[in-house]
């Protein structure tokens, strides 16, 4: 067993366990054993079933899924535990940070749930905190502890790189002003145009587009943003530039949420491709159609490299040295 194996313990929530044996695997490390289970009345038990006593703990887990409220007492749960076990330090991978969405108050009378999440957080014992694109960067402000903020940024560009739109005009859009500083960032990447969408939500979960600033027409148009939930933003994005005549149009986003109505609503889309990371775990079955994935296990590994050996990370994976 090497030095690296003793000191360096990763475990995987219940959500993602593919994606924390990807990065195991990148790191050549053996994936920690961790015994989850529910008691009958639903509360979740966790137990680890090798010393931790003096590790470097890393916990992957998604806050997401159909029982995304589970998967975050989870790892709070485990958490406490490797606390409980003497662990050195406690790493929370949270590879798709549940609740970031409701960051501020934008009507009376409503909680900041990524605030309270926050909170839980710190008091479970986590001493780091790991995510890739979240809603808001200043949801890194809410925690008084490190946070390694990385992007899939130059992943989903590399993707696009790879197809060789040779003598193609590309335009990278943005589907509401919230998304246009990473956008402009993926176009810079690309070398391509910007456009920006204005975005309003009539309803809850419900989304209009009512502004387009930029020229599309005749171009290669590929869509990105944070979170594709129920596609509905997405979708109607979509059909906004092809009614403004772009020549193809692509979607890329980072975590793939896809509640409700979104496989049906994307399959349906005249898009040619949805490319998403895998920091939310995709159906076997919806995958092969107009859904790709692209792995971000080697950027969360090199992340992990850096910090166990106390090497920067800003440097390489924050957004703002993305490129």
């Amino acid at each position: 067993m090497t030095e690296m194996q003793k000191s360096l313990a990763i475990f995987s929530g219940s959500v993602n366990p593919s994606l924390a044996t990807d990065i195991a695997d990148v790191l050549g490390v053996d994936l920690g054993n961790v015994r989850l289970e529910k008691f009958a009345n639903g509360e979740i038990y966790a137990r680890y079933l090798e010393s931790v006593r003096g590790a470097d703990v890393f916990i992957v887990q998604s806050v997401a899924g159909e029982h995304v409220n589970d998967a975050l007492m989870e790892l709070l749960i485990m958490a406490d535990a490797a606390k409980r076990a003497s662990a050195r330090t406690i790493t929370a991978v949270v590879a798709h940070y549940g609740y970031a969405r409701q960051d501020r108050k934008a009507a009376a009378r409503e909680p900041i749930t990524a605030k309270l999440v926050a909170n839980l957080i710190s008091v479970a014992g986590i001493t780091r905190v790991m995510t890739i694109d979240l809603h808001q960067g200043q949801i890194q402000g809410f925690f008084d502890m490190p946070v390694d903020h990385l992007t899939a940024l130059p992943i989903l560009a590399d993707y696009f790189k790879a197809k060789n739109f040779e003598n193609e005009e590309i335009c990278v859009v943005s589907p509401d002003v919230g998304r246009a500083k990473a956008a402009k960032r993926l176009s810079d990447m690309l070398h391509a145009d910007l456009a920006i969408m204005h975005k309003g939500r009539p309803g809850h979960n419900k989304a209009e587009i009512t502004a387009l600033i930029g020229d599309v027409n005749g171009k290669i148009c590929i869509i990105n943003d944070d979170i594709i939930d129920t596609a509905g933003t997405i979708v109607a994005a979509a059909e906004t530039l092809r009614a403004k005549g772009a020549k193809a149009i692509y979607i890329c986003a980072t975590h793939p949420v896809f509640s409700g109505p979104a496989y049906e609503r994307l399959e349906n889309a005249p898009v040619e491709e949805v490319v998403v990371c895998d920091t939310i775990p995709v159906p076997l079955e919806k995958l092969g159609g107009k859904i790709k994935v692209v792995s971000v296990a080697p950027l969360f590994a090199r992340a992990i490299a850096n910090v166990y050996s106390n090497n920067s990370v800003s440097d390489l994976f924050d957004p703002d040295f993305a490129l």
